[in-house]
C-alpha cells in the first residue's frame, strides 16, 4: 500500500516538477533587458505598429562580390560610412571596430558592412588593401563601394546615420563617426560613437544582449 502510494506521487510531482525546473531555466536564460527601436514608426492600425527597416540594397564588396539584403539575412550587424584617405576620424573608428570584428570574428551570425563615402577613390582592390591592414581575412567585415547616390540614400534614409540634406551629387559629402547596430529583422537597434572606446564596450555587449534575446526566443 505504501509502495503504491509513493509511486503515485512521484506520477504525479514528476511533471510538476519538469515543468518548474524548465521555467526557471528559462528565467535564468532570459536578457537582463531589451534594446530599443529606433526610427520612425509606421502605424497600420489601433495596435499594430511596425518599426523603421532598411530598405533593399545592393553594394560590392572588397571580393568584388555582390552584398545585398540576403548577405544580412538572419544576421546581426554593425554599420559604419568611412573612407580610406581620411586621416582624422576614420582611422579611429576602424581602429575600433577591429576590436568588434576580433570579438565576433568566428560568429557566423554576426557582420559588419563599411560603407565608402568616396567610392570614385575606393575601388574594390582599394578596399581589399585596406581591409587588410585592418586584419580582416573572411567574410565578417565587408567594405563596400556603389553608386554614391545609393551609398548616401542608404545612409540618411536608411541607416539615420546622416541627417543633412543631400542627394550624393559632386558636392555632397557624408563624415560621420556613428554607428548603427541592426538586428535580423533589420531594425536599428543602438547608435554609436565610433571613436569613444567606451561606446564600442557598449557595441560589443549590446551585440551580445541581441544574440542572447535570439536564443531566448527558440
Amino acid at each position: 500500500m505504501n509502495t503504491k502510494f509513493t509511486y503515485y506521487w512521484l506520477l504525479v510531482l514528476a511533471p510538476i516538477l519538469f515543468i518548474c525546473w524548465f521555467f526557471i531555466s528559462k528565467q535564468e536564460n532570459k536578457p537582463i533587458h531589451y534594446l530599443a527601436y529606433f526610427g520612425p514608426k509606421n502605424a497600420s492600425g489601433k495596435s499594430d505598429t511596425s518599426y523603421h527597416r532598411i530598405p533593399d540594397f545592393e553594394f560590392t564588396d572588397q571580393y568584388n562580390e555582390k552584398v545585398n539584403q540576403k548577405t544580412t539575412q538572419n544576421k546581426i550587424y554593425v554599420t559604419e560610412y568611412f573612407f580610406t584617405t581620411c586621416h582624422s576620424i576614420c582611422p579611429i573608428m576602424n581602429s575600433n571596430l577591429e576590436r568588434v570584428y576580433k570579438t565576433f570574428k568566428t560568429d557566423s551570425s554576426f557582420l559588419i558592412l563599411s560603407h565608402t563615402v568616396d567610392p570614385e577613390t575606393d575601388s574594390v582592390p582599394v578596399l581589399l588593401q585596406y581591409a587588410q591592414l585592418h586584419g580582416v581575412d573572411n567574410k565578417n567585415w565587408l567594405f563596400l563601394t556603389g553608386s554614391k547616390q545609393d551609398l548616401y540614400g542608404l545612409a540618411r534614409k536608411g541607416y539615420l546615420l546622416n541627417t543633412e540634406e543631400g542627394n550624393g551629387d559632386e558636392e555632397d559629402f557624408i563624415h560621420t563617426q556613428n554607428f548603427a547596430l541592426i538586428d535580423k529583422e533589420r531594425h536599428i537597434r543602438g547608435f554609436y560613437d565610433g571613436t569613444d572606446t567606451a561606446e564600442i564596450s557598449r557595441l560589443i555587449e549590446e551585440v551580445k544582449l541581441l544574440e542572447q534575446a535570439y536564443a531566448y526566443r527558440r
